[in-house]
């Protein structure tokens, strides 16, 4: 009878294990379907409505030759419109589900030699490389990361979704609404201009040139032949526009120097 019974179970496990072989395995990143709200490490996963993301690398000029760093880039969709428009772009997120989904949806979409993801810490990453970052954060995230993304190269484009950057105000600001594809809560681009550093005394053609610089918005004094001529205006990358009294000055930065037209 114990024989009996020990084969019959002997069967059955192994009947049971060859139904278990033969049954496809699928790992939690296979199956993972991101939700609306989930916690991450900084903020909650909120999708950025496709229209917006098409506003806002359209806001950033987004060409070929640039190089795309998403911060926070969820399922992968800002990365990877950047990718069908040609250029290279890069994925910071720190769920690890997420990262294997975006590279499943850029492989999906057939850009996965442009579109790159990587677990990583936003804070911790190198911003160096990007020419456009995109994000999607909190604002108290933005001013955290504030003086990193104000010691990158000039000209780099900031382009965040709804949340701002504190007393540093956006060189572009468009919201979208139903008529424009944007159902959503969350439809305002807010685009930045990464500023040229320029405060301080400068040697010029047009003379001496006093500057006080608050982000992109500069002013002073310009000292031509013993006049003091008071002077105002804004810093877009490398390039300088001021007023002075009432006549445009219009010059280019190039390692601190400014050289006007």
């Amino acid at each position: 009878m114990k024989t009996t019974i020990a084969c019959a179970l002997a069967f059955a496990l192994s009947t049971a294990g060859m139904i278990a072989f033969a049954q496809p395995t699928q790992t939690p990143a296979q199956t993972f379907e991101p939700a609306v709200g989930q916690p991450g490490k900084d903020v909650v996963w909120v999708p950025t409505p496709q229209a917006l993301v098409d506003k806002m690398l359209e806001m950033a000029k987004l060409t070929p030759t640039d190089y795309l760093i998403d911060l926070g880039s969820g399922d992968g969709r800002t990365v990877i419109t950047a990718a069908k428009r040609g250029a290279r772009a890069l994925g910071i997120e720190y769920d690890p589900n997420m990262v294997d989904l975006s590279r499943r949806n850029a492989k999906r979409d057939g850009v996965a030699e442009r579109a790159e993801f990587v677990k990583a810490d936003l804070f911790e990453t190198d911003l160096s490389r990007a020419d456009v970052i995109t994000m999607f954060l909190l604002t108290s995230i933005n001013l955290k990361l504030r003086p990193k993304i104000l010691s990158l190269k000039p000209g780099t484009r900031i382009v965040s979704n709804t949340f701002t950057m504190g007393d540093w105000e956006a060189d572009q600001k468009v919201t979208l609404d139903q008529r424009t594809g944007c159902e959503a809560s969350y439809c305002t681009a807010l685009l930045w201009i990464v500023p040229a550093q320029i405060g301080g005394v400068h040697k010029t053609a047009r003379g001496e040139l006093t500057l006080k610089q608050q982000y992109q918005m500069v002013s002073g004094t310009l000292r031509v032949e013993g006049d003091m001529i008071p002077v105002q205006g804004k810093v877009v990358g490398q390039q300088l526009v001021l007023d002075a009294a009432g006549r445009e000055l219009v010059g280019h930065v190039t390692d601190g120097r400014i050289e006007f037209r």
